[in-house]
């Protein structure tokens, strides 16, 4: 390695006021620097700036338990009238309201499948008959059930959507029990209460560990996972290509250049991904090391947590290494759009994917990011179980894998073929 003013007389210095005056200098960072911006910040906030707007179809369980019998002159106990109003008082394209019975709600909670339920009691329409009379002792409950490892604002979505529902739902029984209290000359009191009879109470209904930020390790592992596939994977593309005399390396103000290594594109991309394949061992060891062993990150199932972390950095890795072959020295900014850019708002692990705009339902379909997330998630919050996203995450981690390849080797093959070489002579 030399320094760049030893030894040889070195030509005139340019001055920068002077050169920045080419305006075909400005051109391509401008532009290239103004586009990157913009579809950023449209990317980014388009995804968040408006979830309640956006809402579609979010997943809740209404459990109707309430044994009755009617009230006198009604066909129904009360839980199956609360339960219709519930339905009716919320939007009916922004909840998917999922009528289960209570063992079926503990396992949609258990697989993630739902992010809150409203639960009515066995003796609910007990319970409110008793407010007319001298035996009522409490009000009328109802229980909201959350699920934290569905992320914190998908559960407060939820909890949200479910509070008012109920709210309205007692408002509307607390209208016909006030008339039949009238009806029967009761006290101000009694009319009072009878207004808004039910109180709702909310506890956790999948409980996910402490040490799990509140929902969002799955999240934050996953975008570890990613950024260091990603960055790695740009490190390793610069490291080979100096390494080969394809470029200058550059450290302070020490510059080198090897000597250029006759080889094809395509033995270069696969000497990448080799690389790739085994730095990807030794990021994904020490990844969990600091979160979990350092930092106590609640997780189980380590081993497998393990391999499919690997297989994700490795997926992401050689994705990398592909669309930097393909498309040369805009390669890491086109794969920054497929693994950060396009990926994050469309995971679905801070925003619900039923709370953001079509577009990003649409990406996630593909998106890498939801694949890890979801795998992630379930081996961190759900037991590891396949239905609870595991089974998706591995099968597009395999698809993944398959497309970085296919895509990379055909189109350096393509231009191996075509005879579009990167050898470049260097001076004796």
């Amino acid at each position: 390695m030399t320094s760049a003013g030893s030894g040889r007389q070195q030509p005139p210095n340019a001055r920068a006021v002077v050169v920045a005056r080419h305006g075909k200098l400005w051109l391509v960072p401008t532009v290239l620097s103004a586009l990157v911006a913009l579809f950023l910040s449209l990317l980014y906030m388009g995804g968040i700036v408006n979830p309640n707007d956006s809402l579609r179809d979010l997943p809740i369980a209404l459990v109707d338990a309430d044994e009755g019998p009617p009230l006198p002159g009604q066909r129904q106990p009360v839980g199956a009238q609360l339960s219709r109003e519930v339905i009716a008082a919320t939007p009916s394209k922004a909840v998917q309201w999922r009528r289960l019975n209570q063992a079926q709600m503990q396992e949609q909670l258990a697989a993630g499948k739902i992010y809150g339920a409203l639960v009515v009691p066995a003796d609910f329409t007990k319970s409110v008959a008793a407010l007319t009379t001298s035996r009522a002792t409490v009000r009328p409950a109802l229980t909201i059930l959350t699920n934290p490892g569905l992320g914190s604002l998908g559960s407060s979505l939820a909890n949200q959507i479910s509070q008012r529902a109920a709210h309205q739902s007692s408002l509307k029984i607390g209208r016909q029990l006030t008339d039949q209290a009238e009806a029967g000359g009761s006290d101000a009191t009694l009319r009072a209460l009878l207004a808004d009879p039910v109180t709702v109470t909310t506890r956790v209904g999948h409980p996910i560990g402490r040490h799990s930020g509140l929902g969002l390790s799955a999240f934050y592992y996953t975008l570890l996972l990613v950024l260091t596939a990603f960055v790695g994977g740009n490190i390793i593309n610069n490291g080979v290509d100096a390494g080969l005399g394809y470029t200058d390396n550059e450290i302070g103000p020490w510059h080198s250049r090897r000597p250029t290594v006759p080889i094809s594109r395509t033995q270069t991309l696969l000497l990448k991904m080799i690389m790739s394949a085994g730095i990807a061992v030794l990021t994904t060891s020490l990844t969990m090391v600091a979160t979990v062993a350092i930092l106590g990150m609640d997780a189980s199932h380590l081993p497998l947590l393990w391999i499919f972390s690997y297989c994700a950095s490795l997926a992401v890795g050689l994705g990398v290494q592909a669309i930097n072959a393909a498309f040369g020295g805009i390669g890491q900014v086109v794969s920054m759009f497929v693994f950060i850019a396009l990926a994050l708002p469309s995971s679905g692990a801070t925003v619900p994917l039923q709370a953001v705009p079509d577009f990003y339902r649409f990406l996630a379909l593909f998106e890498p990011f939801r694949q890890v997330t979801d795998g992630v998630r379930a081996i961190l919050y759900f037991d590891a179980r396949a239905d609870a996203g595991l089974t998706r995450g591995w099968t597009m981690i395999a698809i993944g894998l398959a497309v970085a390849l296919l895509f990379g080797f055909a189109m350096t093959r393509y231009y191996d073929r075509k005879g579009l070489h990167r050898l470049v002579l260097q001076e004796a």
